[in-house]
């Protein structure tokens, strides 16, 4: 890995973001009715390789229902306005309608309210009911409070996810999760993260989980970078945490886990790019949170927002630019990549060659800086 001198007493390694690598075409084309994108987690199979992120600005139980029918997996944040309301129409106008002075305190009140286990409980049954695969995202400072819960009600895939996951938290005011502990003694897959580096990665898969998150810092509601002056470029981070999987593969006599890139993926091209560099997932925010059904009506956000005494990110106004079938699959609207994302998808790996996800990681990069 190549370093740069920053100054006499420092150097750093360099890396890339999606925007810094495009993909090569090679010699042989596909047609893009002969790929496929399907692939799977554990037991659960998936026509698309978009999971939505636990966002309340782009999932509610009915946009996690339409996402799942279309074959991707919406994952509900079972700390947020769902499962603090039994119907929190009058949250999500408030935070649509405040003004940038005004957001952050709007925020704070409506994320005041207590989680409620009886609407965890609903709100699980309710994707249970409709047939599709029941995900759901707790933190890792609220699952040792709810994961009874969570479990009881039958989730399929359960999500720890934080802006940065440690498998050695270590704290001397309260007992830390034991991820390794914990994930052994349940029984459905756990997907964690974010992590952003190879090492970080390698002990995530070490407890036992089924999936890691790829990410820290850089999506487009987050300013992790300007507050707290970390983030890592996003086509690195997901090589590095890559070939973790491929040494805890060795290393486990032939365990996979699955590495799915979290945050940065606004446009077609940084799906594709993300896959490209070594990921087999795909965790959407900003470019679900543009459909018009998604709760945030043309805005987003994520935790971070409205954190208690130290906000890290913000409401951003991503404007709507259709229907969530036609964000994931045509027609477009504009050159811009925010429509027909499966589309872009499939079109780049007939363009290079390649039927399957897993064939098309191999696909040649290069650095445009």
């Amino acid at each position: 890995m190549s370093e740069i001198e920053i100054g006499r007493n420092k150097r750093g390694r360099r890396s890339y973001s999606f925007d810094d690598v495009a993909v090569v075409p090679s010699r042989r084309t596909r047609d893009p009715e002969d790929v496929t994108t399907s692939w799977q987690v554990d037991a659960y199979q998936f026509d698309l390789p978009i999971f939505a992120a636990p966002m309340d600005s782009l999932m509610s139980p009915e946009t996690a229902i339409q996402l799942g029918r279309f074959g991707g997996l919406g994952v509900l944040d079972l700390e947020g306005l769902w499962t603090r309301y039994e119907d929190p129409s009058a949250q999500f106008e408030a935070i649509a309608t405040a003004s940038d002075d005004e957001v952050v305190e709007v925020m704070r009140a409506a994320y005041a309210e207590s989680v409620k286990p009886e609407l965890i409980r609903d709100r699980i049954q309710q994707l249970r009911d409709a047939g599709v695969t029941a995900a759901g995202s707790l933190s890792p400072q609220r699952t040792q409070e709810h994961w009874k819960t969570v479990v009881d009600a039958g989730v399929d895939l359960f999500f720890i996810r934080g802006t940065t996951v440690s498998a050695e938290h270590v704290s001397t005011g309260r007992e830390p999760l034991n991820l390794k502990r914990f994930i052994y003694e349940l029984d459905v897959p756990v997907i964690v993260g974010g992590c952003a580096t190879y090492t970080a990665a390698l002990h995530l898969m070490r407890t036992g989980a089924a999936g890691v998150l790829v990410g820290f810092g850089g999506g487009a509601s987050q300013t992790t970078q300007e507050t707290l002056g970390i983030t890592v470029p996003l086509a690195s981070a997901v090589a590095d945490v890559a070939a973790a999987r491929r040494d805890y593969m060795d290393e486990s006599g032939g365990r996979y886990v699955h590495v799915i890139a979290d945050g940065g993926l606004g446009r077609s091209g940084d799906l594709v790019k993300a896959i490209a560099c070594g990921a087999d997932g795909l965790m959407v925010g900003a470019a679900l949170a543009r459909a018009e059904e998604a709760p945030g009506r043309g805005h987003h956000w994520g935790s971070e927002a409205h954190h208690p005494t130290l906000t890290r990110g913000h409401r951003v106004q991503v404007g709507t630019a259709g229907s969530l079938e036609q964000i994931l699959f045509g027609p477009s609207v504009a050159a811009d990549g925010a429509t027909n994302l499966i589309g872009a998808l499939r079109h780049a790996m007939a363009t290079t060659g390649y039927t399957e996800l897993k064939e098309f990681q191999r696909v040649e990069v290069v650095t445009t800086r």
